[in-house]
């Protein structure tokens, strides 16, 4: 099997043309056809010499995977099926600090969706093959946890889709807990931000998380990309219920440590939280999140429930959201309803399912 090129940095490619005897110079040339011009061969890469490409396409290939499903909402959302050999560790504890233990290769399916808007093409993509997470309201976290994406398979997502080119935003909200895969998603942030790479601002970028608090403290010390936390309820044992990483690491102490961090800049921080009937979506619930967001600026996004199998709550009423939002608008809490998007193929927040063979 070769060795991927994609998803590797500029000190890698560094490191690999010396040891394969080119010019250091063609570490740059290799970055830039990897990720400004975005080719699929090593053979298209002509400002290499003959030599050079052969002697590289006897031991590496480009990288890039393509996709093999593609679905097409009304509203003009687009989801794409990628093939992935996923790195899966066994001996999974949530409830013991997460350590990960032995690890295999496993097949699966990830799916990224590509949203547009006005002028605006946002691309959600997975960082993970399913989730150890668990939460009950996610198709995702419902299936288990088939392994971590490595870089290349995360950057592939931004080239492979049609409208690569076209790309302006993008969002760590597709499969996986994105701080779970913590070493393979900031090697694809870096590929994203570097002048080398595709030269894209931090602003462009926002993470979601429910709240890894060991690598979220690695994560907003180590980038200026905008944060978005899974907060769905604010008390406790309620969140529990749904939700089982509060046993672990509980919302409170998510918020604790992100109001450390200035956020008054470019940086933002936003919460999601999807609307239950009767479940999380009272005056009280309103009121105590303002009670726990007390002093953070910070943005808080409604999310109208898509429903899934099992699972006992429907989404709130319009009339109940509207209200929500207002009471947490006058409080001093800036709040939006997002809009559904791509509900009608499956593409929705804690919809994507992707395909996994043992």
């Amino acid at each position: 099997m070769k060795i991927k090129l994609l998803g590797k940095n500029l000190d890698e490619l560094k490191r690999l043309v010396s040891e394969e005897g080119l010019p250091g110079f063609t570490a740059k040339q290799i970055a830039q056809w990897l990720y400004v011009k975005k080719v699929r061969s090593i053979d298209e890469m002509t400002n290499l010499s003959k030599a050079a490409r052969a002697l590289l396409s006897e031991k590496y290939e480009v990288g890039v995977t393509e996709y093999t499903g593609l679905q097409l909402s009304s509203d003009g959302t687009k989801k794409y099926l990628f093939p992935v050999s996923c790195t899966h560790r066994r001996g999974i504890n949530l409830s013991c600090s997460g350590k990960m233990g032995e690890a295999d290769l496993e097949s699966s399916a990830v799916e990224a969706v590509m949203i547009p808007d006005a002028d605006r093409s946002t691309l959600c993509v997975s960082s993970q093959a399913g989730c150890r997470m668990g939460c009950k309201f996610c198709m995702t976290g419902r299936q288990g946890f088939h392994g971590h994406l490595s870089a290349a398979d995360i950057i592939s997502q931004f080239i492979a889709v049609d409208e690569s080119d076209q790309l302006t935003n993008t969002v760590f909200m597709g499969m996986g807990e994105p701080l779970d895969n913590y070493d393979n998603v900031m090697r694809a942030i870096e590929i994203l931000t570097a002048d080398w790479g595709f030269g894209w601002s931090p602003k462009r970028i926002t993470l979601s998380t429910i709240g890894v608090i060991p690598n979220l403290k690695r994560y907003l010390d180590e980038c200026r990309c905008h944060l978005a936390v899974s907060l769905h309820d604010p008390f406790a044992p309620e969140r529990l219920s749904i939700m089982p990483v509060q046993g672990a690491w509980p919302i409170q102490e998510v918020i604790d440590l992100i109001k450390q961090y200035d956020f008054s800049g470019q940086r933002r921080v936003s919460f999601e939280y999807t609307m239950f009937a009767g479940f999380n979506d009272t005056k009280a619930h309103a009121d105590a999140l303002v009670r726990m967001l007390k002093g953070l600026e910070c943005r808080m996004n409604l999310i109208r429930f898509h429903k899934i199998p099992d699972f006992p709550y429907e989404t709130s009423p319009d009339v109940i959201i509207e209200n929500f939002k207002t009471r947490l608008n006058n409080s001093g809490i800036m709040t939006t309803v997002r809009a559904s998007r791509g509900e009608d193929i499956l593409a929705a927040c804690g919809m994507l399912a992707g395909e996994h063979n043992k």
